[in-house]
């Protein structure tokens, strides 16, 4: 019998198993198959010449056995030399610890830096598993709208702040959204940051598909960054690694010794052939990754391009970058009605606004969310089609 409180009862189910219910009884003919855009993740297995050499480590009698809790060190070492590197700075692989992911990474970063009845701000649209551990772990998220363009507004932020706040988290490129921060929007987050004491929590999963190429912001430059800054990451996306759960922190040593603690309790340590796969990726893969880069970002291009004709439909598109999209409806019934109605009658899935904002949001109730990175450029043109001929019927 489970009790009616306990911590996972704090907050809603997952929403992408959620979305997946909306498939049942439904079918799809062959000539109008499901268009799914509801969750990002690769749906190809990792390139060959990995697989490969994930089938010679799994040969080795230590790939089966517990390693390190904070990951292993060639590992550490090899993210500490290439973020050094990306970002112009400094970073030891003392200050690096590898994560079941970086959902994980976020957990744990959250464990050692808040306490039950803390807060945490998070720009809205948010990260759903970010929303859902904070309710699980007792700590108040607290909405900081994002504006135009979906960038979040650093004075906002500063007056949301309160003796409770212990961090804002922000991702960039954005899940929902797509949106990329500019690196001055970053700076001036971690100044605020800095300035209050308080940690800036810079999750950058979708790094890896980032526009420019340029450094995406300078915050490694500064030799105290590890006073304030908590860098998250996940090798999923890059190398399609999504079943190895493996991600990164990257922060100070202090506050990777409490990060050991709760890791050392949950998983004792990451998955090994994950960690052997991505030091491999980061050893001999650096052409494949920008070839997966340019198609990524080219269909983030083409999903901008069609926001004419989204906008002749009634759809209004707010952004499309690295992996995702992120659009409003023109209906009067809540984006959480609509998105089953999407599933019977245009054949689409994508997950609906309230599934990223608070109960009773009026933004969420009127948006979507679309996981472009999921479409290749003929799917795009299928999905824009059926987003019109839905709007029109």
């Amino acid at each position: 019998m489970i009790p009616a409180k306990t911590r996972t009862s704090a907050t809603f189910l997952p929403p992408v198993m959620e979305a997946r219910r909306w498939l049942d009884g439904v079918t799809f003919p062959a000539e109008r198959p499901l268009i799914n855009v509801s969750q990002a993740a690769p749906v190809a297995p990792p390139p060959a010449p990995m697989i490969e050499a994930l089938q010679e480590a799994m040969a080795e009698p230590e790939t089966h056995l517990y390693g390190p809790v904070l990951g292993l060190p060639a590992l550490r070492e090899q993210i500490a030399a290439d973020w050094s590197a990306a970002y112009a700075g400094q970073i030891r692989p003392a200050q690096v610890a590898i994560t079941a992911g970086c959902n994980q990474a976020f957990c744990a970063t959250l464990f050692a830096l808040a306490a039950e009845g803390d807060e945490v701000i998070l720009p809205t649209p948010w990260y759903f598993n970010h929303k859902m551990w904070l309710d699980m772990a007792g700590v108040a998220a607290v909405p900081l709208p994002c504006g135009a363009g979906m960038l979040p507004d650093p004075d906002q932020a500063a007056a949301l702040i309160t003796p409770r706040t212990r961090a804002i988290t922000l991702v960039s490129p954005n899940n929902p959204a797509g949106t990329e921060y500019p690196p001055e929007l970053i700076t001036a987050f971690r100044d605020l940051c800095r300035n209050r004491g308080i940690a800036l929590i810079l999750d950058e999963t979708y790094r890896d598909f980032h526009s420019s190429e340029q450094a995406p912001h300078d915050l490694f430059t500064d030799p105290d960054w590890d006073d304030v800054l908590v860098h998250l990451y996940s090798f999923s996306k890059a190398y399609r690694l999504t079943g190895h759960r493996t991600g990164a922190v990257v922060a100070s040593e202090r506050l990777l010794s409490e990060i050991e603690k709760f890791l050392d309790c949950v998983a004792i340590c990451p998955p090994q052939p994950g960690q052997i796969a991505a030091l491999w990726g980061m050893r001999n893969l650096a052409q494949w990754l920008a070839g997966e880069r340019a198609e990524v970002l080219a269909r983030g291009r083409a999903m901008w391009a069609g926001r004419e004709r989204l906008a002749e439909a009634g759809w209004t598109l707010h952004s499309a970058g690295a992996y995702f999209a992120y659009l409003s409806h023109p209906f009067d019934i809540s984006s959480a009605e609509l998105a089953p109605k999407l599933v019977r009658d245009a054949g689409i899935l994508m997950l609906p606004g309230t599934m990223f904002t608070p109960s009773g949001d009026a933004l969420g109730q009127r948006q979507m969310r679309v996981a472009v990175a999921n479409l290749d450029l003929p799917g795009i043109e299928s999905f824009l089609t059926r987003m019109s001929e839905f709007a029109s019927a």
